[in-house]
């Protein structure tokens, strides 16, 4: 037989391609990023394996943070877990972590995004898609029977984080010392909410600043199990930034709240380690995989080679994964049980901490019993019967997820370098170009389904008659027990100590009002005397200003 040339063997296989596909076909991903029908060794041949991908735990990280992945812990099992009353969600919790979650989160109601207390708003709007949680007898009652000082707990918790400040009063009720507490603000990242989810913007830009860094600076000192940074890319990539932008947006944003931290006296090597990250992991397979992969190592550099850390747990890019609700139908929902596995999928090849997966029935209702237990089994699935935690880093070495990675990278560092020209993500986020550059990706990524060249199904291809039929009805609290809720906070508040509340109160102008006064220290004082989160949100949009979303047209 006569040896061929791999040169020529390629010439032999393009030709043959030619006579069965269409040339003229060109693929993009959701970056933008062109897509070859194949790759070789001429695209990545690992000559800069040790420089570009090296081994786990080690620099440049690509390949994980940790050297033993999930051969020696597996990822975090955190169910986003957010309905109705305190009791609600403390029977919800039981039950998810009876399914085998490993870790908590709380939502809370839209109404405590929006910096209300649930007497500020009609019952029936109540609990639709979060818990009503106004005081510590709300979180007591939320956190019974679980074990503050023993399990990790995230808080949904944009400024000025009266979540934990409950957390915290809570411990004490019950003799928990606060260095015990472990778990993570989880939209702590005021940059993200004034981007794109205008809601969680309680106070001005410079007062959210102000405030995130007291955070770091009190949970560093008080609170040193707890994240108190986790830097959200799902909100900029669920408003229509594409991966590599979301990658890029998120990783200036976290260059921001470090460089704050360190301007107030923060040692790099004494905050960095606490913070984490929180992305979207959507359908888009490789270009997740690769996203992650190419984010972890640029992260290591900035760290050390621009903030100065020293230590190597200051380089480790941690971050949570949520499968993306973005690409989840209200048509033939059951199919999303297939899209969120292999989003799933897509998050444990990336080398994730901890993970949500959503629900099938979430783009239509808060979910049901039925379909969380579902979203947990997956998990269970993949991990002890997909055997998918037995190789580290299964995808390394692919001519195609290298060769992706280093494209991903590339377009994640030209975009960091528009936010860089502009002052960075701060001024970026003041002036609008941050939201500018969404909208056009969002536009074009709605565009593409609308002429189908993106495909999705049930939407805009494979189509079913039965897809018109009425669904099912989206989740309501109990109506009764609202309302008794509701009633018990306005007795609660009626009983109160007036002395106690005023005291909580003038606390918070006062520290408002010292820039040499911790705020958050203040807020956790106020929470203890009985100050409730719309009266703490209250009173410092008094003192450091409301936010009102900048307007991009």
């Amino acid at each position: 037989m006569t040896a061929v040339t791999p040169s020529a063997a390629r010439e032999r296989w393009a030709a043959d391609y030619a006579k069965q596909a269409d040339l003229d076909r060109v693929v993009r991903n959701r970056s933008g990023i062109v897509v070859e029908p194949l790759y070789t060794p001429d695209d990545w041949a690992g000559e800069r394996y040790q420089a570009d991908l090296g081994f786990p735990g080690q620099e440049p990280f690509t390949r994980g943070i940790y050297p033993s992945m999930y051969r020696g812990r597996t990822w975090t099992q955190r169910q986003l877990i957010g309905l109705g009353t305190p009791a609600d969600y403390n029977a919800r919790v039981r039950q998810i972590l009876d399914l085998g979650a490993s870790a908590i989160s709380l939502l809370p109601c839209n109404s405590g995004f929006r910096g209300l207390d649930c007497d500020e708003v009609p019952a029936p709007l109540l609990g639709t898609c979060g818990t009503v949680i106004n005081n510590v007898d709300h979180m007591d009652r939320a956190l019974d029977g679980v074990p503050l000082g023993s399990i990790s707990t995230a808080m949904n918790d944009p400024t000025p984080f009266t979540l934990l400040a409950f957390v915290l009063a809570t411990a004490h009720r019950r003799g928990v010392a606060f260095d015990q507490i472990t778990g993570t603000s989880n939209q702590s990242d005021y940059i993200s909410h004034f981007v794109a989810n205008h809601m969680f913007y309680r106070l001005s830009q410079p007062g959210s600043r102000r405030v995130l860094v007291d955070h770091v600076a009190y949970c560093r000192e008080r609170v040193p199990g707890w994240n108190p940074v986790s830097v959200v890319g799902q909100h900029m990539q669920q408003a229509g930034a594409t991966p590599a932008e979301t990658m890029a947006f998120t990783l200036a944003t976290a260059i921001q709240y470090a460089e704050d931290c360190m301007a107030r006296g923060l040692h790099p090597d004494a905050i960095l380690p606490r913070f984490t990250f929180f992305f979207d992991v959507s359908i888009s397979f490789f270009e997740e995989v690769a996203k992650f992969r190419a984010g972890r190592r640029i992260w290591a550099r900035i760290t050390r080679d621009r903030l100065g850390a020293k230590d190597p747990r200051s380089w480790r890019f941690k971050f949570h994964g949520q499968t993306s609700g973005v690409d989840l139908t209200a048509q033939q929902p059951l199919n999303n049980v297939a899209r969120v596995a292999t989003q799933a999928i897509a998050g444990i090849f990336s080398g994730l901490q901890s993970m949500h997966t959503d629900a099938y029935d979430e783009a239509i209702t808060c979910p049901t019993e039925e379909s969380a237990r579902i979203a947990v089994a997956t998990q269970n699935i993949l991990r002890e019967e997909a055997h998918l935690c037995d190789v580290i880093d299964p995808l390394g070495g692919s001519y195609y997820v290298e060769h992706l990675t280093d494209q991903m990278e590339e377009e994640i560092l030209r975009v960091m370098a528009v936010i860089e020209e502009a002052g960075g993500m701060y001024a970026a986020v003041g002036s609008g170009l941050v939201q500018g550059m969404i909208g056009r990706s969002a536009l074009a990524a709605q565009e593409r389904i609308d002429a189908g060249v993106d495909r999705v199904i049930g939407v805009n291809c494979y189509e079913s008659e039965d897809d018109n039929e009425e669904q099912p009805p989206p989740y309501r609290p109990d109506r009764e027990s609202m309302e008794a809720h509701v009633a018990a906070f306005r007795d609660f508040k009626r009983s109160r100590s007036e002395s106690e509340v005023r005291r909580g109160i003038d606390g918070l102008r006062a520290a408002a009002e010292d820039e040499s006064k911790n705020v958050f220290a203040s807020v956790v004082d106020a929470a203890t005397a009985g100050v409730t989160h719309g009266e703490i949100v209250a009173t410092l949009r008094d003192e450091l200003g409301f936010g009102n979303p900048l307007i991009v047209a």
